[in-house]
């Protein structure tokens, strides 16, 4: 490919507008800075002036060399070769100053802007690293050239582009003029050896997120007319959030715990119930191959206009759009139910790298998902970009559809729910995240953790999105402030409401007023337990301060409490079911019932025990059984019902989680009063065991042992084993084939480790009878 020159009698070029204005290209003035800074510029770092109103200008050409830039639309671009250089033909090499090559210092600067992890910055896993570094913070890079640079003559400028159509008007275009006349300046040379510039490039705070090109020109003028000598660099920059500088609207202010939320790769998302709690093993990946480039590639999808390209608030609000898929074609396609026929089983995910790398070569989306994979993935994705985040569960989760802040539950006469009347419903467990950033746009207070949610419940502007919502704002119940605060409110503090039918009527017979929000849990910094945080979303339960943010909720939706909901009649019959924790796939277990009468006279009770296997939303699937019983329970004392529910019963009836819920309805006939109770319960599965050396090392392999044993009195049929861990192993399936009833299985394969430092195994067994049983090994590897 031969160099070629283009004269025009314009300044545009590729990537540029031609519009006419005053042009002012230094990259500090253009992102925002204050007019004192461009002050103290001299005016050598003006590129050129024209008026709409004046004469033209003397005719500028510009002769291009260098690479081709890589193509955005390839994911594979930046992991092939690169190709050679087109240099200026021979008779311009005399005079004209031309660049040679330029290193980045990858290693270097990588290191020191918390971005070396990045797969697309090692050379040993791609044959053409990438620069990657964040804003409000130098980096250096040298450039060769062909003879040494002359201040005095040579007019020198760094030229960053952004976008498909960059322009100086929307700060893509920007230009950083090489001068050592001024101190606070974006572009510094800071060693000048022969013909080597090792330059410094200071970001703003405030720089777009984006892949930037870089373009090297060098101005001449003669005879009046202008010759720009443009360098296209084959590799773009890209530019990233940084939570460790104190100017960026994402700074975060702890070092330690940002190895958790921007710079671990592994982690855990919670899920089950409130009483047993179990925590999935989720690779995030965020530093795997193709995962950045997919995280900018669903920003340039987004259509976010550039002004808003660098702040956090929008981007994060299109994120919880783009990782589902319904309105906007986004990364993930939710499916609950328990048909994924031309997908993927939501629970046969170990991570979000491969979904992103999946969605990002098919530019399709991803089949299928349900809330802990779109939390798993929002938190890589805003891992890879520089947003500090965390993985969010809570348990008991109202779902609030039409914006009451409360929860209405419609029974019929028999004691269950009237799905025709029901719209609202009550998850076991909703998984979301929370993002850490400043909120400029928000009252003094509201800034650190905002939570978001990108599972597509309800639509918020028309979108499947939500937040940011304040965690300060909802606790207080200040559902005026942006984003969603209402709807998050809801899941986290909303009461339930239990109505009956009653002579033809429904009737309110019951207030749960602390059974939505339990135990709100995520993984603590870099340690491997749980750390309960609903202290940041609620004050304690019925505390005056709690139930002050509901009426305050209630007063700014324009709703008026009605003290009549709450006034609920007589309720000297108390009921509670009980079932004994860890019951385990395959056994048997007892359902009871106890009823307490406590007035000073016999109480005639009735009712029916059911049980019924269900999805972790809440939605019933099918009956396992059913008893009705009718008792005279005596005066202050005590009566239990007893259902006992076998294996055979409900094994082939069981859900994706293996969830149970048990429910009691019971009509006290001297009172009429009407009591309805519920309990959901996850049956435990058997787990793992891992054997691997006590000593690893790089680039050697090594063996993993795993062994596990059939609980079950059947054999486990179709099962296979998922294996993954970031900068150990790329994920790896595992085909076992059929395991006998009540035997145990072994089996060995051989892995090696590409990075070192502390690295998490992730293993998952499934088959057609137990699902998404999981274990995980922590190993260091050294050199």
């Amino acid at each position: 490919m031969a160099s070629m020159a283009r004269s025009r009698r314009d300044i545009h070029d590729p990537g540029r507008s031609n519009r006419s204005g005053h042009i002012v290209t230094v990259f500090g003035y253009f992102m925002g800075y204050s007019l004192d800074i461009w002050n103290s510029w001299s005016f050598d770092w003006l590129f050129f002036w024209r008026s709409s109103d004046a004469k033209p200008v003397d005719a500028i050409s510009y002769i291009y060399y260098g690479y081709e830039p890589l193509d955005d639309t390839d994911p594979f671009a930046p992991f092939q070769p690169p190709l050679p250089v087109v240099p200026l033909s021979n008779n311009e090499t005399n005079e004209i100053l031309s660049v040679q090559k330029i290193n980045f210092h990858i290693g270097e600067n990588c290191r020191l802007h918390h971005t070396s992890e990045f797969d697309i910055t090692q050379s040993d896993d791609t044959p053409n690293p990438q620069l990657v570094v964040r804003r409000g913070q130098s980096f250096d890079i040298t450039v060769t050239f062909n003879r040494p640079y002359d201040k005095s003559k040579d007019d020198l400028r760094l030229v960053f582009q952004a976008g498909k159509a960059p322009i100086e008007s929307k700060k893509t275009h920007v230009e950083l003029v090489l001068s050592e006349k001024v101190s606070n300046q974006w572009a510094n040379v800071v060693e000048q050896d022969g013909s080597t510039l090792r330059i410094s490039i200071l970001t703003p705070s405030n720089c777009y997120i984006a892949k930037w090109k870089l373009k090297i020109d060098v101005v001449t003028k003669t005879d009046g007319a202008t010759t720009i000598y443009r360098y296209n660099h084959r590799d773009p920059i890209y530019i990233l959030f940084n939570p460790w500088c104190k100017d960026d609207t994402v700074y975060f202010g702890k070092d330690i715990e940002l190895g958790e939320y921007i710079m671990k790769d592994t982690g855990r998302i919670y899920g089950g119930t409130a009483n047993n709690i179990s925590a999935k093993p989720w690779n995030f990946g965020q530093f795997e191959d193709h995962v950045l480039d997919c995280a900018m590639y669903i920003l340039d999808i987004s259509e976010l206009k550039w002004p808003v390209r660098g702040n956090p608030i929008n981007i994060i609000r299109q994120l919880t759009a783009l990782v589902n898929a319904p309105d906007d074609g986004g990364v993930v396609v939710g499916n609950w139910s328990g048909d994924y026929t031309g997908g993927k089983s939501p629970l046969t995910w170990t991570g979000s790298a491969p979904i992103l790398q999946e969605f990002y070569i098919i530019k399709q989306p991803v089949k299928f998902g349900q809330c802990w994979v779109f939390s798993g993935v929002l938190t890589t994705v805003c891992r890879a970009l520089g947003i500090p985040a965390r993985c969010v569960t809570n348990f008991s989760s109202a779902h609030d559809t039409d914006g009451s802040v409360s929860i209405d539950i419609h029974f019929d006469a028999n004691g269950e729910v009237d799905k025709s009347l029901t719209d609202d419903s009550i998850w076991n467990f909703h998984v979301w995240n929370e993002v850490w950033m400043a909120r400029p746009d928000l009252p003094p207070g509201y800034g650190g953790w905002q939570a978001v949610d990108s599972t597509p419940q309800e639509t918020s502007d028309g979108v499947f999105c939500c937040g940011p919502a304040s965690l300060v704002a909802v606790k207080r119940g200040e559902l005026g402030q942006l984003y969603d605060v209402p709807f998050v409110f809801a899941e986290v503090n909303a009461d339930i409401i239990h109505w009956h039918l009653r002579d033809g009527s429904m009737v309110n017979e019951d207030i749960r007023k602390n059974h939505v929000g339990k135990k709100i849990s995520t993984k603590f910094p870099l340690y491997d337990q749980r750390q309960d945080i609903t202290q940041f979303y609620k004050h304690k339960e019925d505390s005056h301060e709690e139930r002050a943010a509901v009426i305050n909720a209630h007063k700014q939706l324009g709703v008026t409490v009605r003290k009549s909901i709450y006034d609920i009649g007589p309720d000297d019959v108390e009921c509670e079911l009980i079932v004994k924790d860890d019951v385990f796939v395959g056994e048997d277990f007892d359902v009871v019932l106890q009823v307490t009468n406590t007035s000073s006279a016999d109480r005639i009770v009735g009712g029916q025990l059911a049980a019924k296997t269900m999805f972790y939303t809440g939605v019933e699937a099918n009956r396992v059984k059913t008893e009705l019983f009718e008792e005279i329970v005596q005066p202050e004392k005590s009566m239990e019902k007893t259902m006992r529910i076998t294996f055979d019963e409900y094994r082939l009836k069981l859900k994706d989680m293996c969830m149970l819920k048990l429910s009691a309805m019971v009509k006290v006939q001297d009172t009429k009063q009407v009591f309805t109770t519920q309990k959901v319960i996850k049956l435990s599965k058997p787990s793992l065991t891992i054997k691997i050396p006590t000593e690893i090392k790089k680039g050697k392999s090594f063996d993993v042992e795993i062994s596990f044993t059939n609980p079950l009195d059947e054999s486990l049929t179709n099962c296979f084993l998922e294996v993954e861990g970031p900068g150990l192993q790329k994920r790896q399936q595992h085909r076992l084939g059929n395991i006998d009833p009540r035997k145990v299985f072994e089996t060995k394969f051989e892995m090696t480790p590409r990075k070192l430092g502390e690295r998490e195994l992730v293993i998952i067994f499934y088959s057609d009878q137990l699902e998404d049983i999981n274990a995980t090994q922590v190993v260091d590897v050294i050199d």
